[in-house]
């Protein structure tokens, strides 16, 4: 064995480049204030806005479990504890951007035009719940995971060639920074200085691999360094740290100041999906520590405390909720299906001969069963 010594000295080498991580939070798990607060803790409408969001997406939730338990719906990803992170987003994005989502933003797409009865129709197995009436420059729900991160990096090339003030948000979990499309979009990114925010949304579970386990990054944000981009954590939780932090950087997207990564810490109170039993892998009594960080408790809290809010406000907004979703979700329910010949509608343009004839073969079939 070797006993000569190193020909540099560690400590003599020349530091090159130096980074950090920082974490944004403004309300403690109570609703109280930790630090100087942003210009949007003083907006009691802007806060109500944000509010209503995450009431509404919460009952909308319920009731889409509801209706996949009793037959209703297809499998269906619930959004339970991550409320803020979408509230948020949908706040700070302006109607001519573009949501490029996975499958959990219902808080932003509601916001953003797309109805309850759309989303109802989607996990309920029909196409035309992505065929939005509201945001037509939005992309569908993405199930593959990180696929839709590439696209926006595209989306936001395309603004940039054209000099639009536009950007373009794409959001993704944990689980997903792990994924070459999610590195491959993040270095275009930043050699192109796209108009793009990332937005990780780290509810610590991919489906049913921890945080810890899928990557022994300190932080996600600091994948971002890699790719030459600013990387920061927020307080997921935290309805006004998530609007001020994302509205930073989609500000500085639109004013050309180049792509950012934002991870949003949370946590999914939830299943992965309905198809999933997360007793599976997780113990109740983690689940039940995090049920006191949830965000909607929390700037409930804090509006109370700044008299913003009061009890009877609070029950009549969730009256409200509840007769809205109720009214989207017997709209979806009486929707009629689809012929069983549209699955070859959406293929191509122009179909092709040997699927035409299939079509028509199909059509005539379901013709005859029905007469």
């Amino acid at each position: 064995m070797s006993t000569e010594k190193p020909i540099v000295d560690e400590k003599d080498l020349e530091c090159v480049a130096k980074f950090e991580v920082r974490f944004t939070g403004y309300l403690d798990k109570d609703g109280s204030a930790v630090r100087r607060l942003p210009e949007i803790a003083d907006l009691p409408d802007a806060l109500i806005a944000l509010y209503r969001s995450m009431v509404l997406t919460r009952t909308f939730d319920q009731k889409a479990i509801a209706l996949q338990r009793t037959g209703n719906l297809g499998t269906y990803a619930s959004s339970l504890g991550q409320e803020a992170v979408f509230a948020a987003l949908g706040a700070v994005m302006r109607p001519e951007d573009v949501l490029v989502p996975y499958y959990r933003e219902y808080g932003t797409q509601l916001m953003r035009g797309v109805t309850m009865t759309e989303l109802f129709l989607y996990w309920g197995g029909d196409e035309r719940g992505m065929d939005y009436a509201g945001p037509r420059q939005d992309f569908p729900i993405c199930v593959p995971i990180a696929t839709q991160v590439p696209h926006a990096a595209g989306v936001a090339l395309a603004m940039k060639y054209r000099g639009e003030p536009r950007v373009a948000v794409t959001v993704f979990g944990d689980g997903a920074t792990s994924k070459g499309e999610f590195y491959e979009a993040a270095n275009a990114a930043g050699v192109w200085n796209l108009p793009l925010v990332l937005l990780v949304n780290n509810n610590q579970w991919a489906i049913s691999v921890p945080r810890s386990e899928q990557s022994a990054c300190q932080t996600l944000a600091q994948k971002a360094i890699a790719a030459g981009i600013s990387g920061e954590q927020v307080d997921g939780n935290d309805a006004i740290a998530m609007f001020d932090r994302l509205s930073a950087a989609v500000d500085k997207a639109r004013n050309g100041g180049g792509p950012s990564l934002v991870e949003a810490i949370t946590y999914r109170l939830s299943d992965h999906t309905t198809a999933d039993d997360a007793s599976r892998y997780r113990r109740d009594e983690e689940i039940k520590t995090h049920w006191d960080y949830e965000p909607i408790k929390r700037l409930r809290q804090y509006m109370i405390a700044k008299q913003y809010w009061d009890s009877q406000q609070d029950e009549a907004l969730q009256q409200t909720c509840r007769r809205e979703v109720e009214e989207a979700a017997q709209a979806y329910l009486n929707t009629a299906p689809q012929k069983p010949e549209s699955m070859f509608d959406y293929l191509y343009e122009t179909l092709p001969e040997t699927l035409r004839s299939q079509r028509d073969e199909l059509a005539t079939t379901e013709q005859q069963s029905r007469a």
